[in-house]
């Protein structure tokens, strides 16, 4: 059976050059069938049900209107599911609510360079096809605080492996909990195009759209 997602990509600041390459791969992806907007007014009650999972995909800024926070709200309380990838942690930062939806808030980042993660966590879909370290390029993400106390941790990031990190010796990038109603995962991965035909990168992403719609 084909789950349908909603691929939610509007910004009102910064827009990552890579959305067009992650709507177009997570169009690909087996089994799910994406409808892709930037258009405020879907989330509204009687459409968000009709989804499996809903995806902010390099999000920013002020997306929803008062209706679509409600909305959004009541589909999570109400068992739903959401991905955030990479700038969806730059979005909504008036709304405390969003912000533990995302489970951490995004702070700063230095220049898009290779890094050493380490999977903490294999025993999900989204990292049990990793061995124990994945070096990768992308943009370093750092968080206003640290989303562990909060979360399932599962990648982290080794700072020494790379320049202008802030968290220190433990730096998550990728998490996930159950803390809303539904299920919520979110990747800071995924700032370049080249993430998008990246086979362990696309892994990540199925296992984390398998879990959030078991």
């Amino acid at each position: 059976m084909t789950a349908r997602l909603l691929v939610y990509t509007r910004t009102t600041g910064y827009r990552h050059d890579s959305i067009p390459a992650g709507v177009a791969a997570l169009s690909a992806l087996e089994g799910y069938r994406v409808d892709a907007t930037e258009d405020p007014a879907v989330f509204r009650p009687g459409r968000l049900r009709d989804y499996a999972a809903a995806v902010f995909l390099s999000t920013s800024g002020e997306v929803l209107d008062e209706a679509g926070r409600e909305a959004l709200t009541g589909y999570m309380a109400a068992g739903g599911a959401w991905l955030g990838i990479h700038g969806a942690s730059t979005t909504e930062y008036s709304w405390p609510w969003f912000g533990d939806l995302a489970g951490a808030r995004f702070d700063q980042h230095p220049p898009v360079q290779a890094g050493v993660i380490t999977v903490e966590d294999k025993d999900h879909p989204a990292t049990e096809h990793l061995t124990a370290t994945w070096t990768r390029r992308d943009e370093w993400y750092a968080f206003t605080d640290n989303p562990r106390p909060r979360v399932r941790v599962l990648l982290t990031v080794d700072e020494t492996s790379y320049e202008g990190g802030t968290m220190g010796t433990d730096h998550p990038v990728a998490w996930c909990h159950e803390r809303l109603g539904g299920r919520s995962f979110y990747t800071a991965l995924g700032h370049t195009d080249e993430s998008f035909a990246e086979p362990a990168f696309l892994c990540h992403l199925r296992g984390a759209l398998s879990w959030l719609t078991a």
